[in-house]
């Protein structure tokens, strides 16, 4: 896993999941206000690994700014159920609906992903 940080209004960031030098998936991450992350997932066209779309979403359900943010709001391909599943394994209250070729998903951070806590 490899993540960027970019540049803009709010924090971003991009994370990868690659298979030796080749990006397998990638999301775009973003902090917005109120405690909200934003994110954007993007398997690469073609087969992945099994597991690849899930070490995805805990690439990004581990940063920091997401372990510190109370909500989430992910944009998903349609037909990635590996992803789905696995954000919904991550959240609370997970909700879900279709918009156009993705699907939408709004749920909570749970205060337990925090080892700390």
């Amino acid at each position: 896993m490899t993540s960027d940080d970019k540049s803009g209004d709010d924090k971003s960031r991009r994370v990868e999941v690659k298979d030796g030098d080749q990006t397998i998936a990638a999301a775009e991450v973003a902090e917005h206000a109120g405690g909200t992350i934003r994110t954007s997932l993007h398997p690469s066209s073609g087969p992945t690994p099994p597991g690849s779309r899930a070490d995805l979403v805990d690439a990004v359900m581990d940063l920091p700014e997401v372990q510190a943010s109370s909500r989430l709001e992910a944009t998903v391909p349609l037909g990635d159920t590996e992803s789905l599943e696995r954000l919904r394994e991550r959240t609370d209250d997970a909700v879900t609906r279709p918009a156009g070729s993705t699907a939408l998903l709004d749920a909570d951070i749970p205060d337990g992903n925090d080892p700390s806590s």
